[in-house]
């Protein structure tokens, strides 16, 4: 009888099928893994994007080193069949090594936009604007985990104990990951340290080798020197030994040393060369004046400021959006609200309208939307430019303060762009900068109060924390001799602050006349600009060109209240500023002009046209804003460095919060500079005070009918306008002008109404 055939143990065929199931499960969520982990590390379309901000909730700004290590288990996984199973050191050791480097990268973030507190709430809002915006350009630090930890780190032991607490934490996972112990890092560092040290130690001591050998025929090079200064040296020389063996090495050479050629070549001048002496005073000799171990100020000079909580102002913004939609829904207009940005003193609303709603509609609403959002009054931007929305400003209850140290750690240092000066943040929070070069000139107005004088103050600081006397010199006006005085002795001044009015006058007529020697310069060299001109001098100097021209600095002209000037010299003010703004751009010189009265009669036609950057603070009327800014605008700012920024080639001006600095920072900065260097003046470009009384460049020489007048007036015993108009047949701007200087002579009294001015002169008899 055959055997019965066994049937296959029924869990066997089971155990087989969960195996298969696992094995294939492993392998489709390997596959997903490896997918979901290219478009996210390629930001490949929508869903990449996407992709890329979930993983950048948890890990921040490393969530490419986040998709790199999904893309490596989903490789695994698809290949072993398993699930990884990682040692205890390996996955301990990385993962403090990981979260080290979270805390370290939230407290960097944090740390540049100087926030002191909500870090979970600021982090996940930068999130939510780009998941909304559907991109990944904001920086976000660490992401909620890196903010979760330094929450309590900072709380605990502020920011420099959270970098050290990374470093350490750090190095102890990399510890653990390489089952190394903490006491062979230590004696590994100190061994790598020493051999740096006698690294070090040989390059020098082969520095010195090099010197050595080089020594005899430096000496030798500098044997014509000495030979072609010993003519005029020889009467003070006692010994004719040594002038004898001097003049050897000269007997045998076949050519003669040029003098010229020799004092630009000799080591040991004992004097200035003539060429120094004839040097015209206006020419800047940078090399003579400027301290090789200038140090620029550093940042800790500046203070830090609390941060300001807006909280509310966050739980604000959606109630807002939906009274913006209601209300404008009441009014018959349908728009939608689709993004809210908090900035540091009003919240931006974007509206998308429908189609066929009117711009002009919505901007007529204004008064009713304040109304319905009981806020004080908000502007209108109609539309944003680049985008098809319409963006309603609306004041926050709290004014968030913009440290000067946040924005200018902020910036990057240009070496080519030597008059960059950070000025504040914009609505989204985003650094605000203005090149002086390119602006050229800037003109600021606003009212009292309104953050002329600390924006002012700003540009100034940031220029001395960031340019050397010999890149940036300083011509300050400060009529109202209260504001600029600080920065009186400062290395980088031309002259010294200058608070009258008249003297001002002046030196803006000098400073035409530098500006014209600076382009007589340029036409002789075949350069059309001073950074032509700078670097032409800088390739020679490299090239080893012997030359006497020194690269020309900056010039910055800083007039705290033009409003002043042109009440007391308004005719030589106005044609100085008019003519260096239309032609030191190239020259390198360039202004600033801030006044409070923006009057016509103050920001002439002129100078509007030749200054065409400007910046408006809060203004008490429509018509100030056009003044300034050409549209209205400026009257709804704020106040306290709000101010609306229209640099030279912008269509619409962009509201800025203008950034804080203390006048104790100010003196701290001003101190540190003093420290420096030495102020050196250029005593040409002051105007002195019989200057001031002659007037300069001649401008009020007396007339040619100035002793027949006085002829005529003491013999008539009485003088006016009309009678000298009549007397000698002349007009009356130069009769008054006659007039204007007998009575500065002291010749005939002061007008007194409709009374006859009294004429101090004794009477001539007429033969």
């Amino acid at each position: 009888m055959a055997k019965a055939r066994r049937k296959p143990h029924p869990r066997r065929k089971k155990n087989k099928k969960v195996k298969f199931k696992i094995e294939l499960s492993l392998q489709v969520s390997g596959l997903c893994f490896i997918f979901l982990g290219i478009i996210g590390l390629f930001n490949l379309g929508y869903v990449g994007t996407l992709m890329g901000n979930f993983i950048r909730i948890f890990v921040g700004d490393s969530y490419q080193l986040g998709l790199g290590l999904l893309i490596i288990l989903g490789a695994y996984l698809v290949i072993f069949n398993k699930q990884p199973k990682l040692k205890y050191n390996l996955w301990l050791g990385a993962s403090l090594v990981y979260g080290a480097a979270l805390l370290a990268l939230t407290a960097y973030f944090f740390g540049k936009l100087d926030i002191h507190a909500h870090f979970i709430s600021v982090t996940w809002q930068y999130l939510q604007a780009d998941i909304i915006d559907a991109s990944l350009g904001s920086s976000v630090g660490g992401g909620i985990l890196g903010a979760s930890l330094y929450s309590l780190t900072y709380f605990l032991i502020a920011q420099l104990g959270t970098y050290i607490l990374s470093g350490l934490v750090g190095v102890l996972g990399l510890c653990l990951l390489f089952k190394v112990s903490f006491t062979q890092v230590v004696a590994t560092v100190g061994k790598l340290g020493y051999l740096i040290l006698q690294g070090l130690g040989i390059v020098g001591n082969f520095g010195k080798e090099m010197v050595l050998k080089a020594k005899p025929s430096l000496e030798k090079a500098t044997l014509p020197t000495l030979k072609a200064k010993q003519p005029d040296q020889e009467q003070l020389k006692e010994s004719k030994i040594v002038a004898a063996e001097l003049e050897k090495p000269v007997a045998t050479k076949p050519k003669p040393v040029v003098a010229d050629e020799v004092e630009e070549v000799s080591v040991w001048d004992e004097a200035p060369t003539p060429s120094v002496k004839e040097e015209s005073p206006s020419e800047f000799t940078v090399e003579n004046r400027v301290n090789p171990n200038y140090k620029l100020p550093d940042y800790s000079l500046l203070s830090e400021v609390g941060a300001t909580d807006q909280s509310s102002e966050r739980k604000a913004m959606q109630k807002n959006k939906k009274i913006l939609e209601e209300t404008l829904a009441s009014f018959g207009v349908d728009a939608k609200v689709v993004n809210a940005i908090l900035g540091p003193a009003v919240t931006k609303y974007e509206l998308h309208p429908a189609i066929g709603v009117k711009v002009s509609k919505i901007v007529n609403l204004s008064d009713d939307l304040a109304l319905a959002l009981a806020a004080k009054d908000l502007r209108i931007e109609a539309p944003i430019p680049g985008k098809s929305l319409v963006g309603i400003e609306v004041p926050n209850q709290n004014v968030a303060t913009v440290s000067f140290k946040s924005i200018i750690s902020a910036q990057k240092r240009n070496p080519k762009k030597p008059l960059e000066v950070p000025l504040g943040r914009d609505i989204s929070g985003n650094l605000v900068t203005a090149d002086l070069a390119k602006m050229p000139h800037l003109l600021i107005a606003g009212s009292t109060g309104s953050g002329k004088s600390v924006a002012i103050n700003g540009i100034i600081t940031s220029l001395l924390m960031n340019c050397t006397p010999d890149q940036v010199r300083l011509v300050l006006v400060d009529p109202k001799k209260v504001e600029l005085g600080v920065y009186n002795d400062i290395a980088h001044l031309l002259i010294p602050v200058v608070t009258n009015p008249k003297k001002a006058a002046g030196a803006l007529q000098k400073l035409v006349s530098e500006m014209e020697r600076r382009y007589e310069c340029f036409a002789d060299t075949g350069q059309r600009n001073i950074t032509g001109y700078n670097e032409m001098i800088q390739r020679q100097k490299a090239d080893g060109v012997e030359s006497d021209s020194q690269p020309m600095p900056y010039i910055v002209i800083i007039v705290d209240e033009l409003s002043d000037l042109m009440m007391t010299a308004s005719n030589e003010v106005e044609d100085a500023i008019v003519r260096l703004a239309q032609m030191a751009r190239a020259a390198g010189i360039h202004m600033i002009l801030a006044t409070q009265r923006p009057s016509v009669d103050v920001i002439t036609g002129l100078i509007k046209a030749n200054v065409p950057s400007r910046m408006a603070f809060a203004v008490s009327s429509g018509t100030d804003s056009r003044t300034i800014i050409d549209q209205y605008g400026a009257e709804k700012l704020l106040g306290r460095g709000d101010m609306l920024f229209a640099p030279m080639g912008s269509n619409k001006p962009t509201r800025v919060q203008g950034a804080y600095i203390s006048d104790q920072d100010v003196e701290r900065v001003v101190e540190f500079v003093k420290q420096q260097q030495e102020v050196s003046y250029d005593t040409s470009l002051e105007v002195s005070d019989d200057e001031l009384a002659e007037g300069v460049n001649g401008k009020d020489e007396q007339d040619e009918l100035f002793q027949q007048v006085l002829e005529f007036i003491s013999q008539e015993q009485k003088c006016s306008i009309s009678l000298l108009q009549r007397r000698f047949k002349i007009g009356y701007n130069r009769a008054a002008r006659i007039v204007d200087q007998l009575a500065a002579a002291g010749m005939i009294g002061p007008q007194e109404g409709s009374k006859p001015r009294k004429v101090f002169l004794p009477k001539q008899e007429d033969n």
